[in-house]
């Protein structure tokens, strides 16, 4: 039997190889959107597109997993690990950290101790890096679940996330921006200016403004050699990771203006953005993650 297994949930949208290779196991976040269910398309963005030219109004719900969910899943883990690291997407978007320590508590005793769960405070491949650190030190096999647990505690300030939507149209559809900020976004791309989201203890906002960037990709990649100019001209590595609303182009580009132009960097994966983040960043929205390794 392995020492230690990792549980995670979909937000660190992790790929299937990354997966499988790791035996990580996945719990599902769930959501309801049953108008767009029967639309054509191979993913929810896809299927968003449809809606939107079909005039459909409505808007897609979230939620966390169940507490038995997590449950299910601890216990398959222990059939392999005999300690587990369990990683969430931030606690103050969801309640999927706190169906996980309730899932926690209807173990056994003795297996209650050997269960460590992780609020991410990030998303999406943010999450990610942190999932991947967490692999790094399983793998060297020098530390105990309970001291790698206080190292991603600490670990966890040190992963940026940026990300820019295409339009506002469904944050302001969810409510979480009003109808007069999501028009005073669409003006200011108009001339240039790209509004900039982040995740700052948990929480997703705005960070800043990019000027002079013809494209997404362009004012992410401008964001992110800004912000690691310093690391790189110490030689240091960098870790990052993408995700994308169903543009792997513009992914792909983003990932090839840094591997031409920056040294040191390594990039981990591009995957979709998970439905809990999609329904709210909306299709051709891009995000990028980085950390110091």
């Amino acid at each position: 039997m392995a020492k230690i297994g990792l549980v995670i949930d979909e937000g660190a949208d992790l790929t299937k190889e990354i997966i499988e290779r790791y035996q990580i196991e996945v719990v599902p976040l769930k959501m309801e959107w049953p108008e767009i269910e029967d639309l054509p398309g191979e993913n929810t963005f896809q299927k968003m597109r449809e809606a939107e030219k079909r005039g459909i109004k409505s808007f897609g719900k979230t939620s966390q997993p169940s507490p038995k969910d997590f449950l299910d899943v601890l216990r398959r883990q222990f059939e392999r690990f005999k300690e587990l690291i369990c990683i969430t997407i931030t606690s103050m978007h969801s309640g999927t950290y706190n169906s996980a320590c309730q899932a926690k508590n209807f173990l056994e005793l003795e297996k209650q101790g050997k269960v460590f769960i992780l609020d991410s405070l990030n998303g999406s491949c943010g999450q990610g890096l942190l999932v991947l650190r967490a692999i790094d030190l399983i793998e060297k096999g020098e530390k105990g679940a309970e001291e790698i647990f206080k190292y991603l505690e600490a670990f966890r300030p040190m992963i940026l996330l940026r990300g820019i939507l295409k339009d506002p149209k469904w944050l302001e559809a969810s409510g979480r921006i009003s109808s007069t900020v999501a028009n005073l976004i669409r003006r200011m791309e108009k001339i240039g200016l790209r509004p900039m989201l982040g995740i700052k203890n948990g929480v997703i906002k705005a960070v800043g403004i990019k000027t002079r960037a013809k494209d997404i990709p362009t004012a992410l990649f401008n964001e992110f050699r800004e912000k690691t100019k310093k690391i790189l001209s110490q030689n240091k590595k960098i870790r990052i990771a993408i995700t994308h609303g169903d543009n792997l182009e513009a992914a792909q580009r983003l990932k090839e203006m840094i591997g031409e132009e920056l040294k040191g960097v390594e990039v981990t994966f591009i995957n979709l953005i998970d439905n809990v983040l999609g329904v709210l960043v909306g299709p051709d929205a891009l995000v990028l993650a980085w950390s110091e390794i």
